[in-house]
């Protein structure tokens, strides 16, 4: 045994020898080179320097940068002769960094190579972004093949990181939920557990369950890259970070709110992916879709656009604005916030606590003399009275309302104090959406129209007038959904909207202005033949876009 020992001993000394030999030789390099020599055994590495270079060029070229203040970094090499080496520090200082030089051994550079293994996803770039490469982001999307991909990484960061745990389970998170499409990401602590959901196609899907300690950590992480303040944790916030993927920036949305066991927070994706829809591709019936072309090409009136929170009606609006959008006319927009920044549009935000809103918005753009206005929401009689009489004065605006349907539009300005008189002047039509998830093509099923479903089909069905306009297949078959691994087993995917609109004619103005009911005001525009919200979603029901459960779920059907 004591032998075995002293042989052990032995071969530890001759170890730590040819280490420190190899390290006196680098010093003596160093020297000829006329570079500095360093030790990276006794240095920290600094892992927001390490990204500026991916791993595999690194080791390639023989060199790791493992500092960095601002543009002054610092550039580890085992030889500055190599003409690979140079070429990529040429490369670096091109891109206005200030590199340092230093003389390293092969086992310092393995050591600052072994740290990458501890790099973010996400890095600050010095716009304040927080930037993940897009070869990260497709790697992540290669590598988790859907939901339960997502799942699994999360869970393997959760149970084999030791170093950087928080920040890597936020990075797997973010870019899971960013390859997936999540439009919201949901943290919720619970008395022993805490939950991650996304929001798919506009329904909660929940991820994953982790334990408390990570989720407290994991929301000062939140707070901290949002610009949220950490002390407080009895009140909400409201904060936001932007990432950069590529050459393309997508802002995050962040609200937190205390709960019972601890705080909720909801990060909301604004990827700028999701209003670039054709108007083509809202599913609007083709034609409805030219009575509202017509109605914006228009230079003045008002078209509104009505539904729920969450219902689609920005990206609708946002598809309008593109389509009338041209260098000849102004467009401006007040908005609460500014989700979606558009190429040669004029876009403002109001600011309650500085006393910008609406009205006072509203008022600042007509003094920009604009063709089209959009206003974010009509929420008061100052806003509504401002907004109208803009679209009697030569303006064309488009602007949002809380109401069910479209004719609700009229008695909802009417409580607002806007003289039922002056609304046939000044509006030109009025829609109302809902958004439902469409059928997975891959794995949708067939099945016969049967017992209650076909009463209340035939029944909307019938209600539709000029029915040889609208083509469906049959109507004795309908689809549903399965579930296959392309639509995450939820057999749905994508959505589109549902429509109805009322264009106000001669008939509609005359009516109007004895202030009726919305009952008496959709009964009168029956005549028109543009379908309403029942009859739009069974068609796309019969032409197998959607489910009638989908459609059951987002409207009433009698």
């Amino acid at each position: 045994m004591p032998e075995f020992n002293n042989e052990e001993k032995q071969e530890k000394k001759i170890e730590e020898f040819l280490i420190k030999e190899e390290e006196d030789l680098a010093q003596i390099l160093s020297t000829k080179h006329g570079v500095q020599y360093i030790d990276l055994s006794g240095t920290a590495i600094n892992t927001d320097a390490l990204v500026l270079l991916p791993e595999k060029e690194a080791r390639a070229n023989k060199l790791a940068v493992f500092d960095i203040v601002r543009k002054k970094i610092k550039i580890a090499v085992i030889s500055p002769a190599n003409n690979d080496t140079k070429k990529l520090i040429e490369e670096l200082e091109k891109k206005g960094y200030q590199p340092t030089i230093f003389m390293v051994s092969s086992q310092s550079l393995e050591r600052a190579w072994e740290r990458y293994k501890d790099v973010s996803f996400s890095v600050r770039t010095e716009e304040g972004l927080l930037s993940i490469s897009e070869e990260t982001i497709e790697k992540f999307k290669d590598k988790t093949q859907g939901l339960e991909g997502v799942r699994e990484s999360l869970k393997f960061v959760l149970e084999k990181e030791k170093i950087s745990k928080v920040s890597k389970f936020f990075d797997v998170l973010l870019a899971g939920a960013l390859s997936l499409g999540a439009s919201d990401i949901h943290i919720e602590g619970e008395e022993e557990f805490a939950r991650l959901r996304f929001r798919l196609d506009g329904m909660l899907t929940e991820i994953i369950q982790f334990d408390p300690k990570t989720y407290h950590l994991l929301t000062s992480r939140i707070k901290l890259i949002s610009g949220l303040k950490l002390n407080i944790n009895n009140n909400a916030q409201d904060g936001r970070l932007s990432i950069k993927v590529g050459d393309v920036e997508i802002e995050i949305r962040t609200s937190t709110m205390p709960g019972t066991y601890g705080e909720s927070s909801v990060m909301r994706i604004l990827d700028p992916d999701a209003i670039s829809v054709s108007i083509q591709d809202l599913g609007i019936e083709p034609d409805l879709l030219k009575t509202l072309e017509r109605e914006m090409s228009k230079p003045n009136g008002m078209i509104l656009n009505t539904g729920p929170t969450g219902s689609g009606k920005t990206t609708t609006l946002y598809a309008f604005l593109s389509k009338i959008h041209n260098p000849e006319i102004k467009i401006v927009t007040i908005e609460d916030p500014v989700e979606y920044h558009l190429e040669g549009i004029t876009q403002t935000q109001i600011d309650k606590e500085k006393g910008y809103t609406f009205a006072q918005g509203l008022r600042a753009a007509l003094r920009q003399d604009p063709d089209v206005v959009m206003v974010g929401e009509i929420r008061d009689t100052e806003t509504a009275e401002i907004a109208i009489n803009s679209a009697l004065t030569g303006h064309l605006v488009l602007s949002t309302l809380h109401t069910n349907t479209a004719a609700g539009t009229f008695p909802r300005f009417v409580d607002l104090g806007i003289d039922p008189k002056v609304l046939g002047s000044a509006i030109n039509v009025t829609m109302a959406q809902r958004l439902v998830r469409k059928l997975c093509k891959e794995c949708k099923k067939e099945v016969e129209i049967i017992g209650e479903d076909k009463i209340i089909i035939d029944k909307i069905y019938e209600g539709i007038l000029n029915k040889e306009k609208f083509e469906v297949p049959n109507k004795t078959k309908m689809f549903a959904p399965v579930g296959c691994v392309k639509c995450n087993e939820s057999g749905y995917k994508g959505r589109l909207g549902v429509f109805e609109a009322i264009v106000v004619d001669e008939e509609i103005e005359n009516i109007i202005r004895e202030n009726p009911s919305e009952r008496e005001i959709k009964r009168a525009a029956q005549k028109q033949g543009i379908l309403d919200m029942q009859q739009d979603g069974v068609l796309k029901v019969l032409r197998g876009t959607t489910s009638l459960d989908e459609l059951r779920r987002v409207i009433e059907l009698e």
